[in-house]
């Protein structure tokens, strides 16, 4: 690494609350680099080096992706739900609800 610093952002969503930490790292940093240097770990356990997803600026990057000045790393947290099958089950109900016509 170098002396040279570049200023990049870490993003982080829960339910209820979002983290942006706005930080400088040396030029050359990894995405998986600048996660250790934020604390994040630490205070967020469960965010997971090896098997996680991370993208900057939307875009899947993997952890071993060099940063550039501005980047915008988010971190993703694993979907709880398929969103697939979700929209299945929800068409599904809309028919059963639409079949059964009601009195107005």
């Amino acid at each position: 690494m170098s002396d040279v610093k570049i200023k990049i952002e870490l993003v982080y969503a829960l339910p209820a609350e979002q983290f942006l930490l706005q930080s400088e790292v040396p030029a050359g940093t990894t995405i998986a680099e600048a996660v250790r240097i934020s604390g994040l770990l630490d205070k967020h356990p469960e965010i997971d080096l090896e098997k996680g997803k991370f993208g900057i600026f939307g875009k899947l990057s993997k952890t071993d992706t060099v940063l550039r000045e501005k980047d915008r790393v988010e971190i993703y947290r694993p979907l709880i739900a398929d969103p697939k099958e979700v929209r299945r089950k929800r068409a599904e109900e809309g028919k059963v609800m639409k079949k059964g016509g009601g009195d107005l």
